[in-house]
């Protein structure tokens, strides 16, 4: 696949150019994050909010409705829930459709972390079939014009693959896309990304947009992806960490270009002051508005030359001011280092996943989640 052979990518009713869309992330993808992507791509792709939980949404918990606040230039306005009981899924999906509070919904079928696959959440619940046929029935069901989409891995470990029978499930119920992470639940965010499985996935699934998910640090990588897999877009993930500049170089690849930003330390400097100012804005108060910058750090000062000391003090300012006077002992003169390039965040793998007792013994049984499962919590 060449840029130009590259389509623009229909989520239901919204037509997205290009067809870009910016992973969920728990206590990443808010709306100050979203918007630095979006000014970078020109406003051109898809960017989801960060995980929210169904239950903590129907309760009307004042963090959640926070989280799912959109600037007015967000269009369309694209929520991901994370929801294990069909009942909350589907309440929730009414709510979002009847107040008019987001034009997409994404349901997160992909969250590899202990707390949320002990309990049959996440990457755990495709496994149990006919809970996830349930699921996602009471959400197409309850979300009115709404497209519902999916995200999922490939399974729980290697031995109990689940992304095939997700996919079909999820056309047979209603689902317009599925995006497909090439990892297992076991790989967390190790080793490398499957990305046959993402070609198999769209042989298997030909009625609907498949997307895939792993590895892309570079718009080169999207590109070769969708050549060879045949997807039908790219979500970007842990490649935006420190990097939202990456939407723009996405945007310039499939457009036919080859622009590609390598900005020095100065420019890097100016992006991180906006992040945390944005942050601070959002929040309502400066203080913790930086305190919540402070996880991005690593990722933006990563292949510079920044010295660990003052690494530290970075990662520890409390005030927009405190970020400046150390942003500026740092030689913002330096060119963008080869060393900045490849893996941020995450990167641990091969664990084990923790399930409920006795999950994998069949995953055509009629057993219900426990309502412990459902997070009381939305975002990071």
């Amino acid at each position: 696949m060449t840029a130009d052979a590259t389509m623009p990518l229909q989520i239901g009713p919204h037509t997205v150019w290009p067809p870009v869309v910016l992973a969920p992330m728990a206590g990443i993808t808010n709306a100050p994050f979203r918007t630095l992507c979006r000014e970078f791509s020109g406003g051109k792709g898809l960017f989801v909010s960060e995980m929210i939980t169904t239950r903590a949404l129907v309760e009307r918990d004042s963090k959640t409705l926070r989280l799912i606040r959109f600037d007015a230039t967000e269009k369309p306005r694209s929520i991901q829930l994370y929801g294990v009981d069909p009942v909350t899924v589907g309440k929730a999906v009414r709510m979002i459709a009847d107040e008019g509070l987001a034009d997409h919904i994404d349901l997160n079928f992909g969250c590899p972390v202990p707390k949320v696959t002990r309990k049959g959440g996440g990457s755990a619940l495709p496994y149990k079939r006919n809970l996830l046929r349930s699921i996602l029935r009471e959400a197409v069901g309850n979300a009115g014009d709404l497209p519902v989409t999916i995200k999922m891995r490939k399974g729980i470990d290697d031995d109990h693959l689940t992304y095939l029978d997700a996919g079909r499930i999820a056309v047979e119920e209603g689902v317009t896309a599925v995006a497909l992470h090439g990892r297992t639940a076991a790989q967390h965010y190790g080793g490398t990304a499957d990305w046959e499985a993402i070609a198999r996935l769209k042989e298997h699934v030909p009625e609907i947009p498949v997307l895939g998910n792993g590895d892309i640090w570079r718009a080169d990588d999207a590109l070769r992806m969708m050549r060879e897999t045949g997807a039908d877009g790219v979500v970007v993930g842990r490649g935006c960490l420190g990097r939202p500049w990456i939407f723009g170089d996405l945007v310039s690849a499939m457009e036919g270009g080859d622009a590609q930003a390598r900005p020095t330390f100065k420019e890097v400097a100016v992006v991180m002051r906006r992040h945390a100012e944005l942050l601070g804005e959002w929040i309502g108060d400066e203080e913790r508005g930086v305190v919540d910058f402070r996880k991005h750090v690593a990722w933006y000062t990563k292949g510079f030359s920044v010295g660990s000391q003052l690494r530290r003090s970075l990662a520890v300012s409390s005030s927009l001011a405190e970020l400046d006077e150390h942003l500026a002992a740092v030689d913002l003169d330096q060119p963008w280092p080869e060393s900045a390039e490849g893996p941020r965040g995450r990167t641990a793998g091969n664990n084990r996943v923790v399930l409920p007792d006795g999950w994998l013994n069949d995953p055509y049984d009629c057993a219900a989640v426990s309502p412990e499962a459902e997070l009381d919590t939305s975002g990071g």
